[in-house]
């Protein structure tokens, strides 16, 4: 199987062209190149498909093997990948995901793809549509015991759900030990994305996230705008706000008019490969 391992700020993933490929038994698949010790290594795998709906499918698959439907590093990294290997010569373009089809604006620089603009679409925040197990009509900065700690939760859902907690000091949360058990907490039927997120001002938060079936990585596009949105809700923030991850910034605008995230940031090739599935 022919590759390119990309990553945006961090947030990596092995990519393969399915216009030209084709994969078996694909959650198999994922869970073997991401291994990073007997793998390629990497956060998960994505496929770039035909669409007859966009003008590619972005099919993605998280390091442990399950399908997910959304990622806003990955996405920005498919935009380069079409543009720089030739697959399309169009620098605003749609993209098919499980969770609608988005739109991207590429940044071309000297023939190459240096960073996307991605329209991530509106927030949800009705709880059964996250999904979320509660009565209210939102969750916003509601409790939730975790172990034999409460926290206050924020819900969104930015095609894949998103708990936002708000921390005074991101380096120290146990993320190891509390990351697992809001993923797989009663409250979350499809599981959860937790973002651990320190107000800096209004314009700057710190994240650090723990990704349902990938554990920490370094930085979570969908998880950016998420919390962007919780920080809004709440209070806390401006419209516009850079976030800073682990693996680098992304750049965050919400759009009240027409109820719409826009995120923006780097995508990145790290090498081209071969790898034998046998």
């Amino acid at each position: 199987m022919k590759f390119t391992k990309m990553h945006g700020i961090g947030n990596d993933y092995i990519y393969v062209d399915c216009t030209k490929e084709v994969i078996d038994n694909i959650p198999e698949t994922a869970i073997k190149v991401s291994d990073r010790h007997y793998g390629v290594g990497s956060d998960g795998l994505i496929l770039i498909r035909s669409s007859d709906k966009a003008d590619f499918m972005m099919d993605i698959y998280n390091y442990d093997g399950s399908r997910a439907k959304m990622c806003g590093n990955g996405i920005r990294c498919v935009g380069k990948y079409v543009y720089d290997y030739g697959l399309t010569d169009k620098t605003n373009l749609l993209i098919e995901t499980l969770s609608g089809i988005k739109t991207l604006d590429l940044d071309v620089v000297d023939g190459k793809v240096e960073s996307v603009t991605v329209d991530m679409g509106a927030p949800i925040l009705e709880p059964s549509k996250i999904p979320v197990k509660s009565n209210l009509d939102k969750i916003i900065n509601e409790p939730i015991m975790v172990g034999d700690e409460e926290f206050l939760i924020t819900c969104v859902s930015m095609g894949n759900p998103h708990g936002v907690v708000f921390v005074e000091d991101t380096k120290s949360i146990p993320l190891e030990t509390l990351g697992p058990l809001f993923e797989n907490h009663s409250m979350f039927p499809d599981r959860i994305n937790t973002e651990f997120v320190r107000i800096i001002d209004r314009k700057n938060i710190d994240m650090r996230v723990w990704e349902r079936g990938s554990g920490e990585t370094l930085a979570c596009g969908t998880g950016a705008c998420a919390s962007v949105v919780a920080c809004i809700l709440n209070g806390l923030t401006d419209n516009e706000v850079t976030v800073h991850l682990l693996g680098g910034d992304l750049k965050i605008r919400y759009d009240e008019k027409e109820n719409k995230v826009f995120m923006t940031g780097p995508a990145v090739t790290v090498f081209d490969g071969e790898i034998d599935l046998k």
